[in-house]
């Protein structure tokens, strides 16, 4: 997978950078390792197996080697960050131009939120299944939905330094939170309703021909234009737009469902149609309480993951050769970005200035990473002490 270039040396010389115009053996040096075609694009194999927890030992291995594959192109990653200044990416234009089309992707979806409902409440009206009104009722949701993620999105790009001096970066999950919450009681409002119809004494539930064409015609083309959604949904990064993927995508789960459960309370029996509305409600609620629980941990501060921090730790060593040790670095989230604290040690004898424009210059390097929000550098002479804020830690 990783194999040295030159492999009559010891392995641990490789991770000091030989000298070029100027000494810069003191950095860590990774690039004496390349990465080997065959494990470079390999990715762990997926069997029958593995989809009970089960991994076999050619997994494993697998599994490894992809781990080293991402670990060194991370560390490639902060070598150009470390060099050039800035990561190789896209340009502002091109920047400019993808926002203007999550901006399209939201607006295009609310849109067709709005016609589609209409069309369902008429398909509702013609029908009186159970199971499409609760389908309606999802689509009614999706418009506060859009309203709600729109004013996230609204509101992030609309910074206030003075009320809001770190930013609003926690509106986006907080967005999806109040979302999920409304769908969940959507799920359990319909639960009931499904039960009370399932105990009471109705009247047969009955489509005739003309209102079957309009209820399968009107649901078919809803299923259609949110599965076209989906796809385009999920072609951006951006956490909101993939939020109406979801959205989208639990829509036509949701629209399939309704529609065959009134067909078959309309051919079979009439139970079939609330029964249905009650599968629709618990797969509404199961989907969007996994959704809480992702985005509770970016409210709560959840650590970054142990590959990312090392990716940091990797980046501060090799910003100046002044830096003695690392004393932390400390990756959280802080809504979908992560802060970064980090701890170096430099000579105790080394003038302010000096000491200042390291920080401030490993500063603008961290939070020049697209994940992290904002990055704090704490400066000290030595690593001894106790660390800092110990007592938010006990």
């Amino acid at each position: 997978m990783a194999e040295l270039l030159n492999p009559n040396h010891e392995e641990e010389l490789y991770l000091l950078r030989q000298p070029t115009n100027g000494d810069l053996s003191w950095r860590l040096n990774f690039e004496a390792f390349q990465l080997s075609s065959e494990h470079k694009e390999k990715k762990p194999p997926r069997g029958l197996h593995d989809c009970y927890g089960v991994l076999s030992p050619e997994d494993n291995v697998a599994e490894y080697y992809q781990q080293q594959v991402e670990m060194l192109e991370g560390f490639n990653e902060m070598d150009a960050l470390a060099e050039r200044g800035f990561l190789p990416g896209m340009s502002k234009e091109e920047r400019d131009k993808l926002a203007k089309s999550e901006t399209f992707a939201i607006r295009i979806s609310n849109f067709a939120n709005m016609i589609l409902f209409a069309a369902k409440v008429y398909a509702s009206i013609r029908s009186g299944s159970l199971a499409i009104i609760a389908s309606t009722l999802d689509s009614l949701l999706d418009l506060l939905s859009g309203f709600i993620l729109w004013f996230t999105a609204f509101s992030m790009q609309t910074p206030n330094p003075y009320q809001y001096p770190i930013g609003k970066r926690r509106m986006q999950p907080l967005g999806i939170l109040v979302f999920a919450s409304v769908m969940a009681t959507l799920g359990l409002q319909i639960i009931l309703e499904s039960v009370r119809t399932l105990s009471s004494d109705e009247a047969e539930f009955s489509l005739t021909k003309d209102q079957e064409r309009w209820v399968v015609g009107i649901m078919l083309m809803v299923t259609l234009v949110k599965f076209v959604l989906m796809i385009y949904c999920r072609s951006f990064t951006n956490e909101i737009v993939k939020a109406y993927a979801q959205d989208h995508f639990f829509d036509v789960i949701t629209n399939i469902i309704g529609l065959f459960a009134a067909l078959l309370a309309n051919y079979f029996d009439d139970w079939m149609d609330p029964v249905g509305a009650i599968i629709l409600a618990l797969y509404t609620i199961r989907t969007w309480s996994m959704t809480v629980l992702e985005n509770v941990n970016s409210l709560v501060g959840r650590s970054a993951a142990p590959e990312y921090l090392q990716k940091l730790t990797y980046l501060c060593w090799n910003h100046h050769k002044a830096i003695r040790h690392i004393d932390t670095v400390r990756a959280y989230t802080f809504g979908s970005h992560y802060f970064v604290e980090v701890d170096i040690v430099l000579p105790a004898d080394m003038p302010l200035q000096e000491a200042h424009d390291i920080g401030e210059s490993l500063q603008e390097k961290l939070e020049l990473l697209p994940e992290i929000e904002r990055a704090f550098v704490h400066l000290d002479y030595e690593f001894s002490h106790k660390p800092e804020h110990a007592q938010s830690h006990s």
